[in-house]
């Protein structure tokens, strides 16, 4: 692997792992519902960015399928959240 590949590869997982924790921070801490759901997806997001970094960095194709599961089921639970907090219910009668 190229070095500055590495480095730059280093240096995303640290970004993204920031972002993470501070996302994972305002989830505890968000006043309202819809901030705890936009942290929520921040989070599921950047777990995803992690493994694909992580994917480069290994060169390994197992990360990139994880990814996309994670991905999906992501935003599965962005729609449901959404409409719950729109409606108060998932599925309607």
């Amino acid at each position: 692997m190229n070095i500055l590949v590495y480095w730059a590869a280093n240096f995303a997982l640290g970004c993204f792992a920031l972002a993470l924790v501070l996302a994972a921070m305002r989830m505890l801490r968000g006043p309202t519902a819809a901030d705890r759901a936009l942290a929520l997806d921040t989070m599921y997001i950047n777990g995803m960015l992690i493994l694909l970094v992580l994917g480069l960095h290994f060169s390994s194709e197992l990360y990139f399928d994880i990814a996309l599961l994670i991905s999906m089921s992501g935003f599965v639970g962005s729609v449901a959240m959404a409409k719950f907090l729109l409606r108060g219910e998932v599925i309607e009668p």
